[in-house]
C-alpha cells in the first residue's frame, strides 16, 4: 500500500503544473456556466421592475453594504495563512480571500470548492498537507456565527416572542445552536495533536469573524426590506436563520433554491406579497452574491490568467493585446472608410445592401463636413496604432470615446451597438500594453495604401462634382445615386477632403515627432578610428570615411564595442556589410540595433553579408536571397612563374621596359598630388554621376584616410590609381577606387593589380579581396515565389541597363575561391519593396556632382 501511495505522490508533483492548469480552467468553464446560470434564473422583468421601485440612492446603499457584508469573510483567509510557514502580503491575501469566498458563497460544493481554492492561493510557502490542515481546522469554524445567530433567534420567539409564527422550526434552530459548543467544547479538551496551533485566541477570533459574516448577511438582508418599506423586520430574522441552516443542510450552493423557497413561505406567513419577497430576495442575491462574485471571478481570471501568462512564457497576454490592438486597428480603418462613403457618395451607400447591414457598427456624424475630418482622422490615427506608435495611444482614445458618445446619442442605436462600441473601448485598453514605439516610420506599403484612400476619395468627389455642376459634357451622363443635391453640399465636402489632406499631414508628422538619435550626425573620425584599431575592422569598414553612411554603435560600459553602417529609406534601415568590431560581441549588437531600430518603427536591411552573419540573421526572424559572390585572391599562392600568368607577365614586362613605376604614396597627402588624383578621376568618369553607399568616390577626406597605389609614367606623371582598403588586420586587404587618365596604356589597372598582388604578400597579407560581383540567380526558376521572381526581373533591369557582363570572367582571371554575399530583410517583408528600396540607396547620386555611374558595380570596378 505504502508502494502505492508513494507511485500516486510521485505522479502528482510530476504532473502538478498540468493539473493545477486543468484546475484553473475547470473553474473558469463554472465560472462562466454560472453567470449563464445566474441570467436564465432571474427575469430581466423583474430586474427591471425591482430597480424602477428603487431610487438611486437606495441602490447604491445595497451596493455599498453588500459588499462590505462580504469582507468578514476575509478573517477566515487571514487565520489560515497565520496557520501556515512563512509570510503573505495582506493584499494578496484580501484579494485571494475575496476570491474564495464569492465563489463559495454562490458554490460551495460542500466546501471542496473553497479548500481547492485556498490550496492553490496558499501553496506558495507551504506544503499541500500543510495547507489542508490548516483548511481542515478553519472549516470547523465557519458555521459558529450561524450557530450564534440560532441561540439569538431562539432568544427572540420564546424570550421576547417576537417572531412566533416560526415557533414550529425550533428544531431546525435548537440543532444549529448546538453546533458551536459541542465543536468549541471538543477542539479545547481533546488531547489531539491536530488542534494544538489552534489556540483560544485564533479560536475566538474564527468565532467572531463567523459571527460577523452570519450577522452581516442577516443584517443586510434585513436593511433591505427597510429600504423597499417593509415591517417588523426583527421578526423576519428568526426565519433568515431556519432559512439559513435548510440551505446548509440542504449542501446546494449557496442555498440557491432551498433558501429562496423558505424564505418566500416564510415572508407569506406574515403577509408580505410573493412578488415582494421575490424582489427582496433578488436585491439580496443580486448585491451578497452576483456583484461580489463577478468582482472576484475578475481578480480570478485576472490573476490566473498571469499565471497562465507566466506559464507560456508571457505568450498568452501577448497573443491577447496584439490581438486587441489589430482589432482595433481594423476597426478604425473600418469606421474612417464608412464615414467616407457615406460622405462622398451617400445615395449610393444608402441604396447597398451590404452597407446598410454595417451601417449599425460605424461611428456616425450627421455633419457631411465633420464626417469626411473625423473619417480621414481615424484612418490618420489608425495607421499609428497599426505600428504601435506611442503617441497615437491618447488621440485615439479621446477621437474614439467623442465619437462613440456622439454614436450612441443618435436615434434608433440598439443596444447591441452600444455593447459592440464597448468591446472596440475594451480593446483599446487591453492594447496600451502594446503601444511602444516612439516614431512612425511611414513603409512604401502604408503610404501606398493610404494615398490610395485619399486619392481615391478625392477623384471619386471631384468627379461626383463636376456632373453635378455640369461641367463635362452634356452628352456624358452619370447615375443620379453618385450626384449631390446641390452645389453647396459638394463644395462643403471638398473643403473637408482638402482640410482632411493637412490633418492627415499634420497627424503623420505628430507622430512620427521623434526621430532615431544618431541619423543624420556627422562622422566622428577619431572614434572611428579608435574603434577599428582596437578590434579590427573588414572589408567595409573603410567606406566609414565617405561620411554618405550613418553610423550606429553598440556599447557596453560607455566603450564602443561594434558598429554598423547604414542608411535611412522608408521604414528600412539598409545596413552595408556585415558588422565590425568585437566579434564577440555582434550578438548582443544584433539584438541591441534590432530593438533600437523596432522602437522607432524601423526594420533592418543587411546588404552584402556573408554566410555566417545569414545565418545568424535567419534565426533573429530574417529571409535571405543571394547577392553575389566575392572574390578572394590567395596570395602567398600568387605568382608570375607558369603558362596561367602569361599574358599578365608580359604586361608587367612591358610596362617595366617602357619606365612605368608602382608607388604606394601615404598620407597625408599635398594638394598637388591631390589635384592630379582628381584630374585622372575626372577624366575615368566623363559624363557619370558617382554613387556611394556601397561603392566609393573621390572625396578628399576619404582618400585622406589610407595608403593610394599609384602607377606613374617615365616622366613621374601619374595616369592610374586605386586607394587602399585597410581593415584593420593583416590577414585581407583590398582596394576601393581604381582609375587611370586617357594617357594609360591599355592594361595598366591589370598592371596595377599584380603590383599590389604581389606588394600586399610581401606585407603578409594573406588575401587580397576583389569585391563582389552580382548574380542572377535569384528567383529564375519557375517554381520560385511571385515575389522572388519579380526580384529577379528588378535584377535583370539593373543588369541590363548598367551592364554587368564579363565581370566575372574579369575576376575569374585571378580570383582563387569565391564566396557567397547575401541580403537578409525581415520575414512578412515585401521582398519587391526591399529590393527597390536597395536599388534606390545603392545608386543614389552623390552629392556635388551630376554625372552618371553605372547601378550595382561593384566598388573596385565601377566607373
Amino acid at each position: 500500500m505504502k508502494s502505492v501511495w508513494q507511485k500516486i505522490s510521485k505522479w502528482y508533483e510530476k504532473n502538478a503544473t498540468v493539473l493545477r492548469l486543468l484546475f484553473v480552467l475547470a473553474i473558469l468553464v463554472f465560472v462562466i456556466r454560472e453567470i449563464g446560470r445566474i441570467t436564465h434564473e432571474v427575469s430581466a422583468a423583474q430586474i427591471k421592475s425591482s430597480f424602477a421601485s428603487q431610487s438611486p440612492v437606495s441602490l447604491i446603499i445595497m451596493l455599498v453594504v453588500g459588499f462590505i457584508a462580504v469582507t468578514p469573510m476575509l478573517t477566515y483567509d487571514f487565520t489560515i495563512t497565520d496557520l501556515l510557514p512563512g509570510t503573505y502580503e495582506k493584499r494578496y491575501v484580501v484579494r485571494s480571500g475575496w476570491v474564495v469566498n464569492t465563489f463559495t458563497n454562490l458554490a460551495g460544493f460542500g466546501g471542496f470548492l473553497g479548500a481547492s481554492l485556498r490550496a492553490m492561493f496558499y501553496t506558495k510557502n507551504a506544503t499541500k498537507a500543510q495547507v489542508l490542515a490548516a483548511i481542515s481546522k478553519i472549516a470547523l469554524f465557519l458555521l459558529s456565527g450561524l450557530s450564534f445567530g440560532c441561540w439569538i433567534s431562539l432568544a427572540l420567539i420564546f424570550g421576547f416572542h417576537i417572531g412566533t409564527d416560526y415557533s414550529q422550526y425550533w428544531y431546525w434552530l435548537l440543532g444549529g445552536a448546538l453546533y458551536f459548543p459541542v465543536i468549541f467544547i471538543v477542539t479545547r479538551v481533546s488531547g489531539a495533536s491536530f488542534f494544538d496551533d489552534l489556540t483560544l485566541k485564533r479560536e475566538l477570533r474564527l468565532m467572531v469573524g463567523s459571527t460577523l459574516e452570519w450577522g452581516a448577511c442577516g443584517g443586510f438582508f434585513l436593511l433591505i426590506g427597510y429600504l423597499m418599506d417593509q415591517q417588523h423586520l426583527l421578526a423576519v430574522y428568526p426565519m433568515f436563520i431556519v432559512a439559513s441552516v435548510f440551505g446548509v443542510v440542504s449542501m446546494v450552493p449557496g442555498g440557491l433554491g432551498s433558501f429562496d423557497v423558505f424564505m418566500i413561505f416564510g415572508l407569506g406567513m406574515m403577509g408580505i406579497n410573493s412578488s415582494v419577497a421575490v424582489a427582496w430576495l433578488l436585491f439580496y442575491r443580486l448585491f451578497y452574491y452576483v456583484l461580489p462574485f463577478i468582482v472576484g471571478a475578475i481578480f480570478f481570471v485576472h490573476d490566473m490568467g498571469h499565471q497562465l501568462n507566466d506559464y507560456f512564457d508571457g505568450l498568452l497576454k501577448q497573443a491577447i493585446t496584439r490581438g486587441a490592438q489589430m482589432f482595433l486597428t481594423v476597426f478604425m480603418y473600418f469606421a474612417g472608410i464608412m464615414l467616407l462613403l457615406f460622405a462622398v457618395v451617400p445615395n449610393l451607400m444608402l441604396g447597398n445592401r451590404l452597407y446598410l447591414h454595417l451601417v449599425p457598427f460605424m461611428l456616425m456624424y450627421l455633419n457631411q463636413l465633420t464626417s469626411i475630418v473625423i473619417g480621414f482622422l481615424l484612418i490618420g490615427l489608425a495607421r499609428g496604432v497599426g505600428e504601435r506608435v506611442k503617441r497615437a495611444f491618447w488621440p485615439t482614445v479621446i477621437v474614439l470615446v467623442l465619437s462613440i458618445i456622439n454614436t450612441l446619442y443618435q436615434e434608433n442605436f440598439p443596444g447591441e451597438v452600444a455593447l459592440f462600441l464597448g468591446i472596440v473601448l475594451v480593446c483599446l485598453w487591453l492594447s496600451r500594453g502594446q503601444f511602444y514605439r516612439e516614431h512612425l516610420a511611414y513603409s512604401w506599403g502604408g503610404s501606398v495604401a493610404d494615398g490610395a484612400i485619399f486619392a481615391g476619395t478625392f477623384i471619386v468627389y471631384a468627379v461626383a462634382g463636376l456632373f453635378t455642376m455640369n461641367v463635362l459634357h452634356p452628352h456624358l451622363k452619370l447615375s443620379k445615386q453618385v450626384l449631390f443635391p446641390s452645389q453647396s453640399v459638394w463644395i462643403s465636402g471638398l473643403i473637408g477632403i482638402l482640410l482632411s489632406g493637412f490633418i492627415l499631414l499634420a497627424v503623420t508628422r505628430y507622430l512620427s515627432g521623434k526621430q532615431l538619435p544618431f541619423i543624420g550626425e556627422p562622422l566622428n573620425a577619431e572614434r572611428m578610428h579608435a574603434l577599428i584599431d582596437h578590434y579590427g575592422g573588414n572589408e567595409i569598414s573603410h567606406l566609414a570615411f565617405l561620411k554618405d553612411k550613418d553610423v550606429y554603435y553598440y556599447q557596453e560600459d560607455d566603450e564602443d564595442q561594434v558598429a554598423f553602417l547604414f542608411r535611412k529609406k522608408a521604414n528600412k534601415l539598409i545596413v552595408m556589410g556585415e558588422p565590425f568590431g568585437n566579434q564577440e560581441k555582434v550578438g548582443a549588437a544584433l539584438n541591441a540595433f534590432m530593438t533600437l531600430a523596432d522602437q522607432y518603427d524601423y526594420s533592418l536591411v543587411f546588404y552584402q553579408v556573408n554566410e555566417t552573419l545569414t545565418m545568424q540573421l535567419h534565426n533573429m526572424g530574417f529571409d535571405f536571397i543571394m547577392a553575389g559572390e566575392e572574390g578572394f585572391v590567395d596570395l602567398p599562392d600568387f605568382t608570375l612563374v607558369g603558362k596561367r600568368r602569361r599574358g599578365e607577365r608580359a604586361l608587367v614586362n612591358k610596362f617595366d621596359r617602357e619606365g612605368y613605376e608602382f608607388k604606394i604614396l601615404q598620407p597625408p597627402f599635398s594638394d598637388e598630388t591631390m589635384a592630379d588624383l582628381k584630374a585622372i578621376s575626372d577624366e575615368w568618369l566623363g559624363d557619370q554621376v558617382e554613387k556611394g553607399f556601397s561603392l566609393g568616390f573621390f572625396d578628399a577626406f576619404y582618400l585622406q584616410q589610407a595608403p593610394i597605389a599609384v602607377m606613374a609614367d617615365k616622366d613621374g606623371k601619374l595616369v592610374a590609381f586605386a586607394n587602399l582598403m585597410p581593415t584593420g588586420g593583416q590577414e585581407t586587404t583590398s582596394i576601393d577606387l581604381m582609375r587611370s587618365s586617357k594617357e594609360a596604356p591599355s592594361g595598366i589597372m591589370d598592371g596595377l593589380f599584380v603590383k599590389l598582388f604581389e606588394e600586399s604578400r610581401e606585407a603578409g597579407y594573406h588575401y587580397f579581396n576583389l569585391g563582389m560581383t552580382s548574380l542572377s540567380n535569384v528567383g529564375d526558376s519557375r517554381f520560385s515565389f511571385f515575389e522572388e521572381r519579380v526580384a529577379h526581373l528588378i535584377y535583370e533591369y539593373g543588369q541590363r541597363l548598367y551592364s554587368f557582363q564579363g565581370l566575372r570572367s574579369y575576376k575569374e582571371k585571378y580570383v582563387d575561391h569565391w564566396e557567397p554575399k547575401y541580403i537578409a530583410y525581415r520575414k512578412r517583408s515585401s521582398i519587391i519593396f526591399t529590393m527597390l528600396q536597395i536599388f534606390q540607396v545603392v545608386n543614389r547620386r552623390i552629392r556635388e556632382t551630376e554625372r552618371r555611374v553605372p547601378m550595382f558595380l561593384p566598388r573596385i570596378f565601377r566607373r
